[in-house]
């Protein structure tokens, strides 16, 4: 078992027990443990199950690059509790669909659910896609307004910017700079983009 299955098995474990339903944690055992995908997709579309069994099997199978997983990976994406959100970014990043960078950069962008793009915006960046630089654009200018309060949103888009190393993102990275929670790794960030200074 790899290091972030174990975690995110561990995590869920967890969560299974705390449910009170008598046999959870030995379904999720069953879960964790088997080998047939029909299984672990079964779990997916099954009324009733829980976020914890709907959470490891799509986990399970996006990390296998199973493509049924694809569309509860991304509700997880941008849900409200951040170790689902970096586990969905961490399987949806294994799973190679290309659907991942569009629905990513639609999350990222979204201004109702901006508290929860922390994930999408470091998958955008993780896969580098053609999408990546015109999402993170865009939310690192909303979140240059007056009193935004996602300041690590903010810093994610201009550490990511930094990373991908596109000329496009030079201008909002020069206003970033006017920021004192961003001026530091926006220096760093231009400095990373040729033909910036």
């Amino acid at each position: 078992m790899d290091e972030e299955l174990r975690v995110v098995t561990e995590r869920l474990r967890a969560e299974a027990a705390a449910s009170g339903v008598p046999d959870a944690p030995a379904s999720h055992d069953r879960l964790a443990a088997t080998g047939d995908p029909d299984e672990l997709a079964a779990v997916l579309t099954e009324p009733g199950q829980p976020l914890w069994a709907r959470e490891l099997a799509a986990f399970r199978l996006g990390s296998a690059g199973d493509r049924r997983a694809f569309e509860s990976l991304v509700l997880l994406l941008n849900h409200r509790d951040p170790p689902r959100c970096a586990a969905a970014a961490r399987a949806l990043a294994r799973l190679g669909d290309p659907r991942t960078a569009r629905a990513a950069a639609a999350l990222a962008t979204n201004e109702l659910r901006v508290a929860y793009a922390l994930h999408p915006v470091r998958l955008l960046v993780e896969l580098r896609a053609p999408e990546a630089v015109p999402a993170l654009i865009t939310t690192l200018e909303r979140r240059l307004r007056p009193h935004d309060p996602h300041r690590r949103v903010a810093l994610a888009c201009v550490e990511g910017l930094g990373d991908l190393g596109d000329g496009r993102a030079g201008p909002v990275l020069n206003d970033a700079l006017a920021h004192p929670a961003l001026a530091e790794a926006a220096v760093r960030a231009l400095a990373r983009i040729p033909g910036q200074r």
